[in-house]
């Protein structure tokens, strides 16, 4: 029996998920880290079904049962590309601890979640000025209101919005040493 100390979760993980509100930068991060990591770069708006951006685009927020089949798929989709390319990147709000334990039981594997968190009214600031195709601003509030911080037990780096996104995908990397063997192609 080994007394070696078990590798964080962190350490093993080849599925990394950016995370946070609307207009936390989540896509930027995670197209940033996904280059940094020769990785592939899967976007969690992607995988929402038909019915949950047509509810969005109304002002209506998602409720639990709507999230589930959308989280489903994001993460069989991460799965099946960490499998194939040895590390997926991917961009999902993820605002409750139920949807990240989720992800992660439904991945089947460590999931490293790359938590974007800062105040309100800087985000505000950036999504009034975007252009979603179906997220309103009006959406924001919901958004914070179902916003479960994620907790110390949890496999989450947690960084300010506050930072540029290269300086946040480069912490990220770094997070993740374990991952920088991996090339293209491979």
């Amino acid at each position: 029996m080994s007394t070696a100390p078990s590798p964080r979760p962190s350490e093993t993980a080849r599925i990394i998920i950016v995370m946070g509100v609307a207009s936390s930068g989540k896509s930027a991060v995670g197209k940033a880290l996904g280059r940094r990591l020769h990785a592939p770069f899967l976007d969690g708006d992607g995988y929402h079904p038909e019915a949950n951006k047509e509810k969005m685009r109304t002002g209506i927020p998602l409720t639990d049962e709507d999230r589930w089949p959308w989280l489903d798929s994001l993460a069989l989709a991460l799965r099946d590309a960490a499998a194939s390319k040895g590390v997926a990147v991917g961009a999902c709000s993820a605002l409750k601890r139920a949807y990240r334990d989720y992800l992660t039981r439904i991945a089947g594997e460590p999931v490293l979640f790359v938590h974007l968190h800062g105040p309100k009214e800087v985000i505000a600031a950036r999504i009034a000025t975007r252009k979603h195709e179906y997220m309103p601003a009006s959406l924001l509030d919901s958004q914070f209101a179902t916003l479960e911080m994620p907790a110390p037990d949890e496999n989450v780096l947690t960084m300010s919005v506050l930072d540029s996104v290269e300086t946040i995908a480069g912490k990220a990397a770094r997070a993740v040493s374990h991952l920088k063997s991996f090339r293209r192609g491979q």
